[in-house]
């Protein structure tokens, strides 16, 4: 359903997003993992162009065979909502503080679907009980909703056009415990009624285990490793997969809970990025050949792949 090749995004000199591929199908989850301005969100956004124009794309974005970045605006426009949707980070700033949500929710149904009025409501009145909002509150502002609801809010106009793929960023931020199981448990639900594929950008790999079958673990607008997510997650083949791992203590282990294991120093500048892993500085066991040798990802298994050189020495030993 989604083909992604070889997507550049950059900001002058600064190149926020360098050299991403990857396949999405039906009925499929893929998460996207990584620190705060590793660049998962303007990936993300870059797939339906809703980057701002200082930005420049470049790459391939096939969507059921459809190059996107290529698309004339009109085609763009029908696909937008109606056959890819996003359900944006921080419901309380996507949604339009002066209209009620049930309008909004209405809106891309009245423009992709062109059903009257009524029609419109009634679906909207659908969406709404299926992500546990009651219906009748579809009169309501969004400031009279909880974080939680807000959020379930969002994920029923994603859903309003009936859509092949969601592209969910960072959708359980700033939520409690209780309210993240309760989203992610509606996600699933659609994903397996529905056969839509799933995009899923977090920092949390445990959210994304959860979640997603697939995961891209990216670092400094690279992916540095991809496979199947429980296997990705217990045996990381890449550095940095293996410090995010680590970071989340072990529910009932008292040793890790008290001294979880860290990352030093800070995420790269990306306009100051030069040859070499850009991970290296911060890796405890990076070699000479890391601050030289250009990355890729190299197979390490099964479904997997990781850009770390200790993946070839592996394979040559």
């Amino acid at each position: 359903m989604l083909e992604v090749r070889d997507l550049n995004v950059s900001y002058g000199p600064a190149q926020a997003v360098r050299g991403v591929s990857f396949e999405l199908d039906r009925g499929q989850t893929l998460g996207i993992a990584g620190e705060s301005g590793c660049g998962k969100s303007t990936m993300a956004l870059s797939l339906l162009r809703l980057l701002p124009d200082t930005a420049r794309v470049a790459g391939r974005v096939l969507f059921e065979g459809e190059d996107l970045l290529t698309a004339r605006w009109a085609r763009l426009r029908a696909v937008r909502w109606n056959a890819a949707s996003v359900v944006f980070q921080g419901a309380m700033s996507a949604l339009n503080p002066v209209r009620t949500v049930g309008d909004q929710i209405c809106e891309p149904i009245l423009l992709h679907e062109r059903v009257n009025a009524k029609a419109a409501r009634r679906r909207t009145a659908e969406l709404l009980d299926a992500v546990g909002v009651p219906a009748r509150r579809a009169g309501d502002y969004p400031h009279e909703f909880s974080g939680g609801q807000r959020q379930r809010i969002m994920i029923a106009m994603a859903l309003a056009c009936r859509p092949d793929l969601i592209i969910a960023d960072e959708p359980t931020t700033a939520l409690d415990v209780m309210v993240q199981a309760q989203i992610l448990r509606l996600l699933g639900d659609l994903v397996r009624e529905s056969g839509i594929g799933v995009i899923m950008i977090s920092h949390d790999l445990a959210v994304l285990a959860q979640m997603c079958e697939r995961l891209a673990v990216m670092y400094a607008g690279r992916i540095v490793e991809t496979g199947p997510a429980r296997e990705l997650i217990d045996d990381p083949r890449h550095p940095y997969t293996r410090a995010l791992a680590r970071a989340f203590p072990t529910i009932g282990d008292p040793a890790s809970r008290l001294a979880p294991e860290g990352l030093p120093g800070d995420p790269p500048r990306i306009a100051d990025l030069g040859d070499g892993c850009a991970f290296a500085p911060r890796c405890v066991s990076a070699e000479a050949a890391c601050r030289t040798r250009t990355m890729e990802l190299w197979p390490s298994g099964q479904g997997r792949a990781a850009a770390c050189v200790r993946v070839l020495e592996g394979e040559a030993s």
